[in-house]
C-alpha cells in the first residue's frame, strides 16, 4: 500500500511538472524557456550565456535582509545565485520539518527570481560549506548500526531519499524550464576528495531525476585535478563536471582538464568556486586577500568567456550553534570556525560594499561581460549604542532545574554522547561521584569532543562550595589533577562539555560530541552517569528566576591549565590571575527611543573570556576574544526593537572587569593575541 501511495504521489508530481513545463512555453506564443550546454557553452532561451554567479546562502543571513544582500550581489554584475541547502536545518528532528524563517528557501528562490537572477542550488545531501557536519543532520549519528555517510549504505540513502521526496517537490516548481530561476542542481559537494562510490552518485542522480525531470542540468563540482575529477564526476549520468581551484592558479590548463569528464562538447568552462577569501578558525589571524590579485584571476576567466561563481559573493554569519569545524591528519587537531563568515568577500558580513574587493571585481565584471554599471549601493547605517551594563543573573548550577527539563535527564553506566542524550547542539553537563584519596586526584577523559570544563564538590552539599577543577581540551587531552577537597562523603564530579561545531569537511566528518569515552579517576572508571541537556529557551525569563545563594566565594577557586596549545588562553586576564567564576548568565538592557533609531550594530565582548550571546531571545552566536581573533558579534537590525533589548551573556569563564558590552557601530574586530 506504501509503495503505491509512492507512485501515485511520483505519477502526479511527474505530471504537474509537464503541466508546468507545458504553460511555460506556451505563454504568449515565446519560445520554450531553457537552459543547456553546447558546443563546450551555456546556452539559455537560444542565446549562449556566461554565468556570473556568486555564492549567497539564504540560511546565513536573516530573512530580511534576504532582498538587501541580493540586491547587492546584483550591483556587483551577477547574474546567477548560488545556494547550498543545509539538511540539518530543514529536518532537525527525524520527519520534522522545518521551512519557516531562515528556512523559508521557497521564499528566497521567489525573491531571486523577482529580483532576475537565476539560480544554480546545491541541494547536498552533504554540502560542506563549513557549517555543522556539512550540512548533515546530526541526529544521524545517533542511529546504529552506524551509518555510512557519504556512501552507498542502504540505511543512509534511505533517509537521504526521505529527506529530498520532502525538498525536491518544493524546488522542481522553480526549475526554469518550469518558469522558476534555478538553471542548475548540484548533487553531493567535491565528492572526489572523499572517496569513488559511484553507485552512491548513480542513486542521488537516479532520485533527482525522480523529482526533477530530465531538463535540468545536474552537476557536480570538484577540484580541478585527475584524481578528484576521476572520482567525483559521472559524465555517464548525464551531469555536468563543474571545477575550483586556487585563485591564482592558471584557469585554462584545468578547464581543459575538465572536457575530459564532461562528454564532447558538454564541457563549457565553469569554476563553480571561485575563492574570494578564505575561512577562519578561532586562534588564526583573519583570512585576508589581495582585491587587486582576485580582480585579475576573476578577469583570466571572464574575459576569455569563462564562467565563474564567487564563493563567496556574501559570507554571511554562522548564527546560533551552526559553524562548522576542520581537522588536521588527526581528529584531535581541531579547529572550529568563527561566528563570522564574512569570508573577506565583496559584500562584507554587514552588508558594506564600499570596499576595494567589491569595486575592482565591479568593474572586471562590466569590463569583461558588459553588464551595465548598476548604481552602488549605500552601506546600511549602523547604531552606536555604548556602554551596556552587566548584571550577573544566576549560576548555571543555581538554574539548572530550570534550564534543563527533568524527563530528558540521561542516565546510564557510561558516559553517552550528546547524539545519545538527544542534545544535538550547545551544552552536555555530565555528573557522576568518586571516592577522593589523597591530596589529588588524577580524572583521565581520553576522548572529549571538544571542551570540557570541570568542577568538583562534595556530595553532600550538592551544588554548593563546588570548585572548578580545570579544562580538558579535544586538541590538547592531558590528564588534569584535581585537589581533594576533604569531603566527608564522596566527591561529586560535573564536567560541561561544549560542542564547539562538528567537523564539516574530510575523513573524521563523523564527528561525535560529548564525551565520547570511559572517564578514568586515578586509572578507576567512573560508572553511574546522569546526562543534563542545557536549553536556552528560558532566557527571556532569568531574571523571575531565583538563585540558590552561594556559600562560598568563587574567588577561592583554583584553575589548573594543562597541554601546551593554549598559550593564548593563559595570557588572558581571566588565566592570569587563575580565577573562575563561570559558567555564569548575565543580562543587560539598552534602549532605543524610535523604530527610526532602530539600526544593525556590533556588541563588542573585548575583556570577557568565551560564551554565547543572545539579543531579544535570538543567539546571536559564540564569542572567544581570549582566543581570538573574532572580538565582536555581527547584530542586524531585525533583531532589535524601538524600546527595551535585552542582552543574555552565557559566559563560561568569567566577565570582563566592568561587566561591560560595547554596542559599537565600527567595530575593533580583531583581538586576543591575533590582533
Amino acid at each position: 500500500m506504501a509503495a503505491s501511495a509512492r507512485s501515485f504521489r511520483e505519477l502526479s508530481l511527474l505530471l504537474a511538472l509537464a503541466l508546468c513545463s507545458a504553460l511555460a512555453s506556451s505563454v504568449d506564443g515565446e519560445t520554450s524557456r531553457r537552459f543547456w550546454i553546447e558546443n563546450d557553452a551555456f546556452w539559455k532561451d537560444g542565446e549562449q550565456f556566461q554565468i556570473v554567479g556568486g555564492d549567497v546562502h539564504y540560511f546565513r543571513i536573516i530573512p530580511e535582509y534576504w532582498k538587501d544582500r541580493l540586491l547587492r550581489a546584483k550591483a556587483l554584475g551577477l547574474n546567477t545565485i548560488q545556494t547550498y541547502v543545509p539538511w540539518n536545518l530543514h529536518e532537525p528532528e527525524p520527519r520534522s520539518w522545518e521551512f519557516r524563517g531562515f528556512a523559508d528557501i521557497e521564499s528566497y528562490l521567489r525573491l531571486a527570481h523577482e529580483l532576475e537572477m537565476l539560480v544554480m542550488l546545491r541541494v547536498g545531501p552533504y554540502i560542506c560549506g563549513e557549517w555543522d557536519l556539512g550540512g548533515f543532520p546530526p541526529w544521524l549519528l545517533s542511529i546504529e548500526p552506524a551509518l555510512k555517510l557519504r556512501s552507498s549504505d542502504s540505511a543512509y540513502l534511505s533517509l537521504v531519499e526521505r529527506w529530498w521526496s520532502v525538498l525536491l517537490p518544493k524546488v522542481a516548481p522553480l526549475l526554469y524550464v518550469n518558469g522558476g530561476p534555478i538553471i542548475m542542481v548540484q548533487i553531493e559537494n567535491e565528492f572526489g576528495s572523499f572517496g569513488n562510490d559511484k553507485r552512491y552518485l548513480h542513486n542521488l542522480v537516479l532520485l533527482a531525476r525522480r523529482y526533477l525531470g530530465n531538463d535540468v542540468i545536474l552537476y557536480t563540482t570538484d577540484g580541478g585535478t585527475i584524481g578528484t575529477l576521476k572520482n567525483g564526476s559521472i559524465p555517464q549520468d548525464d551531469v555536468f563536471a563543474a571545477v575550483d581551484f586556487s585563485t591564482g592558479d592558471n584557469p585554462w590548463p584545468i578547464f581543459r582538464l575538465q572536457k575530459q569528464y564532461n562528454f564532447p562538447g558538454k564541457s563549457a568552462p565553469l569554476t563553480a568556486e571561485f575563492y574570494t577569501g578564505w575561512l577562519t578558525h578561532w586562534g588564526e589571524s583573519i583570512a585576508t586577500t589581495d582585491a587587486r590579485s582576485t580582480a585579475k584571476a576573476l578577469k583570466d576567466i571572464l574575459c576569455r568567456n569563462g564562467s565563474a561563481v564567487l564563493y563567496m559573493a556574501h559570507g554571511g554569519t554562522n548564527f546560533g550553534f551552526y559553524n562548522g569545524a576542520n581537522t588536521g591528519q588527526d581528529e584531535s587537531e581541531y579547529k572550529a570556525d568563527l561566528t563570522s563568515y564574512d569570508y573577506d568577500a565583496p559584500i562584507k558580513e554587514h552588508g558594506d560594499v564600499q570596499n576595494p574587493k567589491y569595486k575592482a571585481l565591479r568593474r572586471v565584471i562590466h569590463e569583461c561581460t558588459g553588464t551595465p554599471l548598476r548604481p552602488l549601493p549605500d552601506n546600511i547605517e549602523r547604531g552606536n549604542y555604548g556602554l551596556v551594563k552587566l548584571q550577573k543573573v544566576a549560576s548555571l548550577f543555581d538554574i539548572l532545574d530550570k534550564i534543563c527539563d527533568p524527563p530528558k535527564v540521561a542516565v546510564s553506566e557510561q558516559p553517552l554522547s550528546m547524539e545519545q542524550s538527544g542534545q544535538m547542539f550547545g551544552f552536555l553537563l555530565y555528573f557522576s561521584e568518586y571516592q577522593g584519596i589523597g591530596p589529588y586526584n588524577i580524572l583521565s577523559i581520553p576522548k572529549v569532543h571538544d571542551r570540557a570544563q570541570v568542577f568538583v564538590s562534595c556530595s553532600l552539599d550538592g551544588v554548593r562550595n563546588r570548585r572548578y577543577a580545570g579544562t580538558i581540551e579535544r586538541w590538547s587531552n592531558k590528564p588534569l589533577q584535581i585537589p581533594s577537597l576533604s569531603c566527608s562523603s564522596n566527591t561529586s564530579l560535573y564536567i560541561l562539555v561544549e560542542n564547539m561545531g562538528r567537523v564539516n569537511y574530510g575523513q573524521y566528518i563523523f564527528d561525535k560530541k560529548g564525551i565520547l569515552s570511559s572517564v578514568e579517576m586515578d586509572g578507576i572508571t567512573l560508572l553511574h552517569w546522569k546526562m543534563y541537556p542545557l536549553s536556552f529557551d528560558a532566557l527571556g525569563v532569568l531574571s523571575k528566576f531565583q538563585p540558590i545563594q552561594q556559600i562560598t566565594n568563587g574567588r577561592n577557586n583554583k584553575v589548573l591549565i594543562h597541554g601546551d596549545a593554549k598559550n593564548k588562553l593563559r595570557a588572558s586576564s581571566f588565566y592570569r590571575n587563575g580565577l573562575s567564576e563561570g559558567p555564569e548568565f548575565y543580562e543587560g538592557h539598552f534602549h532605543i527611543d524610535s523604530d527610526s533609531e532602530v539600526k544593525d550594530t556590533f556588541i563588542s565582548f573585548r575583556g570577557w573570556n568565551k560564551g554565547v550571546a543572545f539579543v531579544n531571545n535570538f543567539n546571536i552566536g559564540r564569542f572567544w576574544p581570549a582566543m581570538g581573533p573574532q572580538c565582536a558579534l555581527y547584530v542586524p537590525a531585525p533583531i532589535l526593537r524601538a524600546g527595551d533589548n535585552v542582552v543574555v551573556i552565557f559566559e563560561l569563564h568569567g566577565p570582563n572587569p566592568e561587566h561591560t558590552i560595547n554596542l559599537v557601530e565600527d567595530p575593533d574586530f580583531t583581538c586576543g593575541s591575533n590582533k
